[in-house]
């Protein structure tokens, strides 16, 4: 007797996420511990060097954690006013923080003193960064302006007041020194060269910039306002390389990690997007509990952490267990090790694998002893496309009108609710439009006797069949808009495309004598 071929139930499956090496890596992120400030999360950076310490900028200090007990371990509240933007030199050894004020306050961390304290600033600073050769600061400004502060001196080097809004955002190239980005509230992103002590590029982003970070190489910077990303060559002047729109609300901080091969952006949303730097794809997304307003990355990924605009910071730490070894593939605990044997060929002894009680059923073509097992309460809960890969066979079979005469009235409810209720998931609908079709057809003489319960079901699933054929009226009629917005856009693109190249080629033109004797008599 030749095997029976059991049934591919696993067709109707739900579409389970593609894990990939991403996926697998950020998950080893600890349970979030989350640690109450008062006021919002203004800024979060680390200490470069070890143990890698972050200081969160909130209120009226700056606090500095330690990621491993999740405690503060120095508080610089010298501020009178708010505080904003905490930032650690690249030695670790400084921190600078501006102030709603207009201060600019140099610390030294471990001493808790103001080394310097920087005044010029006719407006709160919310953002100060240091230069990468570890002598100057750049401060950006509510009052429009950038500026370069000479730490030896404490007096300013040199300003720029190119903006015609407040200064939010800021950036150093960390290849040169010389070259500042700084992103405003007009939405646009200047690029400055201090040796020429000129704006060497001035490009829009199209809305007010929230962040702006330099990749390692120096040569790609990007820019994040609005609910959109945006990236740019700073080699190639400035010149737009891409378009990241992958948050519904406004992105507040931009991060790197991964040794600057992953791109971290936090939104409004509660979302933490983490994007692979070649192919600006999304790999994966951090959920939080509230709007994220700043974020940091330990370097290694040892730690993440996220300001939030309720005053909650949320502490990961990656949990790696790096002497964990894998086991080889088929060794198993007990197994015992023999001496290796030569041999000439393998026998395979292929043994048929059992077959479920549905599929032994229908082996034997008993139909509705089938339908029954896969309709009890089981199978419709927890495995609903046993249920449909079933019934779709007996379909196929022609057994389907068979099984479902003669059923009591008590079947024939849960029938008409599993109908109700799969009918508008998108892996079932064909079939359960064809269930649907059959039990109308064996029942249609006898729809007069259904009083009770049974007749309040198949009206039910008369109400659900016209809700069904009227949201795929609706979805068609969508498409069409669609389909018809695609068509003028193609149209208005190849429009522009022709006004372009008229007014090129009449930029070329250049004025003929006529035409300026004309003029000459005119006047």
């Amino acid at each position: 007797m030749s095997n029976f071929k059991s049934l591919n139930t696993k067709k109707y499956l739900k579409t389970g996420k593609i894990v990939t090496r991403d996926t697998v890596y950020w998950k080893q992120l600890s349970v979030p511990t989350l640690v109450k400030e008062f006021g919002a999360i203004d800024y979060v950076d680390f200490n470069p060097i070890e143990p890698h310490y972050f200081a969160v900028t909130c209120s009226v200090r700056v606090q500095i954690y330690n990621p491993i007990t999740k405690l503060v371990v120095k508080n610089l509240s010298r501020f009178q006013e708010t505080a904003y933007g905490g930032t650690f030199r690249q030695d670790g050894r400084l921190l600078v923080a501006g102030d709603e004020q207009g201060f600019v306050k140099l610390f030294d961390p471990s001493s808790k003193n103001v080394l310097r304290l920087f005044k010029g600033h006719k407006g709160p600073v919310h953002r100060a960064q240091f230069t990468q050769d570890l002598l100057r600061i750049a401060s950006f400004s509510d009052d429009r302006s950038v500026k370069l502060w000479d730490i030896a001196t404490e007096k300013a080097a040199l300003s720029f007041e190119e903006h015609e809004d407040y200064i939010r955002a800021g950036a150093i190239n960390p290849m040169s020194p010389d070259t500042i980005l700084s992103g405003g509230y007009d939405g646009k992103i200047k690029m400055y060269d201090t040796r020429t002590q000129q704006v060497s590029y001035s490009i829009d982003h199209g809305s007010p910039v929230e962040s702006l970070l330099f990749l390692p190489t120096g040569g790609i910077f990007i820019s994040a306002g609005g609910t959109e990303m945006r990236v740019w060559d700073a080699f190639a002047g400035c010149r737009l390389l891409t378009k990241i729109s992958q948050h519904h609300k406004t992105i507040t901080s931009l991060r790197l990690g991964s040794n600057g091969k992953r791109l971290l952006s936090g939104s409004l949303d509660r979302h933490v997007k983490i994007y692979d730097v070649a192919t600006y794809q999304t790999v994966h997304t951090l959920d939080f509990p509230n709007a994220v307003l700043s974020l940091g990355v330990a370097p290694g990924d040892q730690t993440v952490v996220a300001g939030m605009v309720d005053g909650l910071i949320s502490i990961q730490n990656m949990e790696i267990d790096r002497n964990k070894k894998e086991k080889p593939i088929g060794e198993h605990r007990n197994q015992r090790h023999t001496t290796s044997v030569e041999v000439d060929h393998k026998i395979r002894v292929n043994t048929a694998p059992k077959l479920a009680k549905y599929d032994n059923l229908l082996r034997k073509y008993e139909y509705v002893k089938c339908l029954d097992i896969v309709m009890t309460p089981h199978f419709i809960r927890s495995s609903p496309e046993v249920t449909i890969t079933v019934m779709q066979e007996l379909i196929h079979r022609k057994g389907l009108h068979r099984s479902l005469s003669g059923r009591s009235h008590e079947f024939l409810s849960r029938l008409i609710s599993f109908i109700c209720r799969f009918i508008g998931e998108h892996r079932f609908t064909r079939v359960m439009i064809d269930v649907a079709t059959t039990l109308l057809d064996v029942y249609a003489a006898t729809f007069h006797e259904f009083t009770g319960e049974l007749g309040k079901d198949f009206i039910r699933l008369a109400g659900v069949l016209r809700r069904e054929v009227k949201l795929t009226y609706d979805l068609l009629a969508l498409q069409g808009c669609l389909e018809l917005l695609e068509t003028v856009a193609a149209g208005a693109e190849d429009k522009d495309e022709l006004i372009r190249f008229v007014k090129d080629d009449t930029d070329q033109l250049k004025q003929s004598a006529q035409a300026k004797e004309s003029s000459i008599l005119t006047v």
